[in-house]
């Protein structure tokens, strides 16, 4: 009876460390492209989010009454950011000291904050990604060296060197490392593209912040 060759006799036939080994590679590669799915999912969403914010802020609205419409439910991005900047802005002018010394630099605060914790939101996993990314390929090599010197123990309490001895072991050997760059090769290749994402929603954030700070900035100036 001739031994199976294919990918999945080899699998199954695996010796028990190269079996986990291959085992924790193919969990890692379903836990990678779950992150992928997710993350494609969040950064479309913000997008929208932060388009329909700026058509609503850039449309000519009060910004009390927008403020008004959304410190009434949970928000988050560019939104967030806004909210944040609007109710220090309140609380200092509806104060009994209407106090606006100092006011501007902690309106830059709080915006910072929040942009500081929606990109933390838009990161979160993408450790994941680098880990699986960089560790992959080397995990999987320790499943082939593992597999190799089994078979080589085989060989030597068989003494048989003949080709059809030694051809499954190694094969099934450097199947792990096959299943491990498999798994590295998708989870690096959206690492990068994520974390562009991430730096041009950061930027985008940034320049909002940036002119609304400008604008209450121009307010205080009148106020004061």
């Amino acid at each position: 009876m001739t031994d199976d060759v294919s990918l999945f006799g080899l699998f199954w036939k695996a010796r028990w460390e190269v079996w986990l080994v291959m085992v924790g590679l193919m969990a890692c590669s379903v836990w990678v492209w779950a992150i992928v799915i997710d993350k494609f999912l969040m950064y479309a969403r913000t997008r929208r989010s932060m388009d329909r914010f700026e058509q609503a802020f850039w449309s000519g609205q009060s910004i009390e009454e927008l403020y008004r419409t959304l410190s009434a439910k949970p928000t988050q991005s560019m939104a967030a950011c806004f909210v944040a900047a609007m109710r220090e802005w309140k609380r200092s002018f509806e104060s009994q000291s209407r106090s606006v010394a100092g006011l501007q630099a902690r309106i830059e605060k709080v915006m910072n904050v929040s942009i500081a914790r929606e990109v933390e939101r838009l990161e979160r996993r993408l450790l994941v990604l680098a880990t699986v990314g960089s560790a992959g390929p080397f995990v999987g090599l320790l499943g082939t060296v593992l597999g190799i010197m089994t078979s080589f123990q085989s060989i030597a309490a068989s003494k048989n060197t003949s080709l059809s001895v030694v051809a499954p072991g190694i094969a099934e050997a450097l199947l792990a490392t096959a299943i491990g760059l498999i798994a590295a090769i998708p989870a690096t290749i959206f690492y990068n593209k994520f974390t562009s994402e991430v730096n041009r929603q950061a930027q985008r954030l940034e320049g909002f912040a940036d002119e609304f700070s400008a604008i209450l900035s121009r307010q205080i100036d009148e106020r004061g």
